[in-house]
């Protein structure tokens, strides 16, 4: 063979060294395993035009023109990309590519429109079928009323403009990027109607999975737009990776990770197939499986669980909406206020993100809604959506709930439609009657965006935001000095800049949440200071080696000696003076620590302290909470209805009982207790246990309407 011929040579000319076998891959069939063999055939191409060696702002204008891979740059700056990164890749294949092989030797596909002289050798490209009828000198007839595809269109004949022999199309058909590039004009009709043609061109959007798309569809349009009028073909562009199994592998049934759609659409739910691929990053490949689908199911159970809540209350609560309408519900409070501005706000930003086609932006702008809706706005409504003994208060809490819900279902529509109409009907359609002049579905209503518009208010929605990071800082607090949840605090202080949650709070506003941050820290008192300075014991310490590079070495006693007196004076902008010396902010180290019986946390400006003294009245009312939930606890294992009321017996020591008495009244409204007393337990029907100061403490129930026994 070849390679003993080479070894022979080498081995002539003194020039072989060793001789070794190499593995290598092989290109096999993908469908059967057959081995493929290389041909070397010839081909057409398009060409390219030069490459510069200048930057292409340096470019001058007949260079462009002279260049097909300029020009198609030039189309490539005006259209927007996503991934953004797109853009870069589209310009680095027109930088390296070569020429545009269009050929392939197959027999169907749509034929080259090129005619070869088999004398002089010369080629001609003919324009197009009007041409192609005044050129033909034979075949005209088989040709005329089909397609140009084979074999028809190969029975023309034209004279060759060179020698004037008969000149036959060669036989090869075009690449198919050609035909899937020329769509834009093929499908709007540029050839029979112009007119008709501009009103769409250029498209407003195109997608497809970018794995191999910026030398083949991507470009192959560009190209075609660049050649017939230098524009763009698209105004924007959205790329995507692959689908691939969750083991990360190319998705195969003989690798038995391959996930037929119809089965996932069955197993898994079409809403969810798309909430995972809206939130997906476009730029990354999807591992798509069981397991990612229950990740997402869980993601959108949350929103369904907070409608099912909405509408099971609702139901024991005899509450029913009476409109749609976006308006402030009467009585509403900062909370509801709160929650709406966000329904507003996240009409606001999906929109603006889906269109500039960012559908894993709005996504997650859903998502964060659902978060504030169920774990803020929904658990600290609950107590007013049940129990609540003011009925005004109560009625503005379901509509601010339902219009919270119906405006974001409406947002969440393109996305997922069928959980979306689901929702309408259960929300709008079948509570409500709808006329014949309402939407009977969310897909034939408005978008919400100008509808909620006066229920924005920045300011709240600033200081609510504020209030969390509070939040979050006095749970981090509680848990460090081991403080359970329940166990409720004397005082709070909370310094912020400016001593306010956010410029332009209304006072009222400020006052709800300063009493909605006490009941969600469980705290007595909240107090709003400006700086937190005075509730932190600050030491300095000067950096000695820091001092000593700067030349302040002999400045180091005096410092150091009102350092340990702590005689210090704070300067703007984190400097300190010590014993009649300023050092920078970077020359000493400020030392906070909290006073005794307290605990302090920062974040970024917000800092809270909390009082972690517990007083024999704190831990009593504790131990109530902790009763409280015992109870509910109960009433859940024995499966109780929601609205069931009860009577409850404790069975605990005298001391511990008279702590507890000053807050039963509580105690029994939390739980629907008609009766709270101490005793003997019977031992029928289900008990609890909790500590209670202590001491363990016994607890038992009864259903008032059923009568009998189920815990005495």
């Amino acid at each position: 063979g070849v390679a003993a011929r080479v070894v022979e040579d080498l081995e002539a000319r003194g020039f072989f060294y060793h001789l070794e076998p190499y593995s290598h891959r092989y290109p096999h069939c993908w469908r059967c395993g057959t081995p493929l063999l290389y041909r070397v055939v010839d081909e057409w191409y398009i060409s390219m035009g030069r490459v510069y060696d200048v930057p292409r702002g340096e470019l001058t204008r007949e260079q462009v023109d002279g260049s097909l891979r300029y020009q198609i740059m030039e189309v490539v700056d005006d259209i927007t990309w996503y991934p953004a990164f797109g853009y870069e890749r589209e310009l680095d294949w027109l930088r390296t590519m070569g020429d545009w092989m269009i050929s392939k030797k197959r027999y169907w596909g749509l034929a080259l429109p090129i005619w070869e002289c088999p004398d002089c050798g010369g080629f001609e490209v003919i324009g197009g079928r009007d041409e192609l009828r005044e050129r033909a000198v034979e075949g005209w007839d088989v040709f005329e009323g089909h397609t140009p595809h084979r074999p028809y269109v190969d029975a023309v004949r034209i004279r060759c403009s060179s020698c004037g022999s008969l000149a036959e199309r060669v036989r090869d058909v075009g690449n198919p990027w050609l035909d899937a590039g020329i769509v834009p004009y093929s499908t709007l009709h540029y050839r029979e109607d112009r007119g008709y043609w501009a009103r769409w061109f250029p498209a407003d959007f195109i997608t497809e999975s970018f794995p191999g798309q910026f030398r083949n569809w991507f470009y192959s349009m560009l190209a075609m737009s660049a050649v017939m009028d230098r524009g763009r073909p698209f105004k924007s562009i959205f790329g995507y990776g692959l689908v691939f199994g969750e083991d990360g592998r190319p998705m195969h049934k003989s690798w038995g990770n391959a996930i037929e759609f119809d089965e996932a659409a069955d197993r898994m739910g079409v809403d969810v197939m798309r909430w995972m691929f809206a939130k997906a990053r476009p730029e990354e490949n999807i591992l798509f499986g069981w397991h990612a689908a229950d990740e997402s199911r869980r993601e959108l159970l949350v929103l369904w669980n907070v409608a099912v809540f909405l509408v099971t209350y609702a139901g024991v609560e005899g509450w029913t909406p009476t409109a749609a309408t976006a308006e402030l519900p009467a009585g509403a409070t900062a909370l509801d206020r709160w929650i709406l501005s966000r329904v507003a706000g996240l009409a606001t930003e999906a929109r603006t993100e889906l269109a500039d086609f960012d559908a894993r932006a709005a996504t997650l702008v859903i998502g964060a809604f659902v978060d504030d809706l169920s774990q803020w706005y929904l658990r600290r409504s609950r107590r007013r959506l049940s129990r609540n003994e003011d009925p005004a208060d109560r009625d503005a809490a379901f509509a601010t709930l339902h219009l919270a819900l119906v405006g974001a279902i409406r947002v969440m529509a393109p996305i997922l439609p069928f959980l979306a109409e689901e929702l309408y009907q259960a929300l709008v359609a079948e509570p409500l009657g709808l006329g014949a002049d309402d939407a009977d579905s969310v897909h034939l209503t408005d978008w919400p965006e100008a509808e909620l518009a006066s229920l924005r208010d920045p300011a709240l929605e600033t200081a609510m935001a504020t209030l969390r990071r509070a939040v979050e800082l006095g749970r981090t607090l509680r848990s460090g000095a081991g403080i359970k949840v329940r166990q409720p605090l004397a005082r709070l202080w909370l310094a912020l800049p400016g001593g306010r949650l956010a410029d332009g709070l209304a006072p009222e506003d400020e006052v709800a949440l300063r009493d909605l941050l006490a009941d969600e820290l469980n705290v007595r008192e909240v107090t709003l200071i400006d700086d937190g300075s005075d509730l932190v014991e600050r030491r300095v310490k000067p950096l000695l080696p820091i001092l000593g590079q700067r030349g302040k070495g002999g400045a180091i006693p005096a410092v150091m000696a009102a350092a340990r007196a702590n005689e210090v004076e704070y300067l703007p902008g984190g400097g300190v003076r010590l014993g009649g010396h300023e050092l920078a902010a970077d020359e000493a180290e400020i030392q906070a620590t909290p006073r005794p019986g307290t605990a302090v946390a920062d974040d970024d400006g917000v800092v809270v302290v909390i009082d972690t003294t517990i007083t024999d009245d704190l831990r009593a009312e504790g131990d109530a909470r902790e009763l409280t939930r015992a109870i509910q606890d109960l009433r859940r294992s024995a499966g109780l209805a929601l609205d069931a009321r009860i009577e409850v017996t404790v069975e605990v020591g005298d001391g511990v009982w008279a702590r507890l008495a000053p807050h039963l009244p509580s105690v029994a409204r939390d739980t629907l207790a008609d009766a709270i007393a101490t005793g003997t337990l019977d031992g029928a029907g289900p008990v609890g246990e909790l500590e209670l100061d202590g001491a363990t403490a016994r607890i038992g129930l009864r259903d008032t309407a059923v009568g009998a026994g189920t815990g005495r």
